[in-house]
């Protein structure tokens, strides 16, 4: 199975590919960001963000796509780009028949880093363990994508069995 986690945003948008290999074995296969020019409108930020999505899409062909869910920005300013990031890599994956699943930040750094108020460099630094990565993810978006698909190979399966679906 590939997970595909999306840490939505409209300046960096971080994208990370795992690998679900066996049960107990997980493989990163890619992880990065997508950047679009602040010099330039948002809607063609917005364009070019969703053909560069598109491409990943096409390339990677994931299974399930996990997108950061916005749940508390305190300036309205930032929420806002965020959202339509978010609202883009969705509509990408529903657009391909591909799942969506959502998680907020916090959902993520608890089930990665066992702490809901994370920093960023303790995020970076479990997900290179948890993956067995020689180096760190950078930035940290393409690592908070790593951890969203992370969490979505940890969370589901819970989810399967309580709903009493056997896998």
């Amino acid at each position: 199975m590939f997970v595909l986690g999306i840490d939505p945003g409209l300046t960096r948008c971080g994208f990370g590919l795992v690998e679900e290999v066996s049960t107990r074995e997980v493989r990163a296969r890619q992880a990065g960001v997508i950047e679009t020019p602040s010099t330039v409108p948002v809607e063609e930020r917005l364009t070019i963000l969703a053909r560069d999505l598109e491409i990943l899409y096409d390339e990677v062909k994931p299974d399930v796509v996990v997108v950061e869910k916005v749940f508390f920005q305190k300036n309205a300013r930032t929420a806002m780009p965020v959202t339509q990031a978010s609202g883009v890599a969705i509509a990408l994956a529903g657009l391909r028949g591909v799942s969506v699943r959502q998680f907020t930040s916090q959902e993520m750094k608890l089930t990665v880093c066992g702490y809901g108020a994370a920093s960023k460099e303790q995020i970076q630094l479990m997900v290179t363990r948890l993956l067995g990565l020689s180096e760190v993810p950078r930035p940290p978006d393409a690592a908070d994508a790593l951890g969203l698909a992370l969490t979505y190979l940890r969370v589901a399966p819970r989810e399967r069995w309580r709903a009493g679906v056997r896998a």
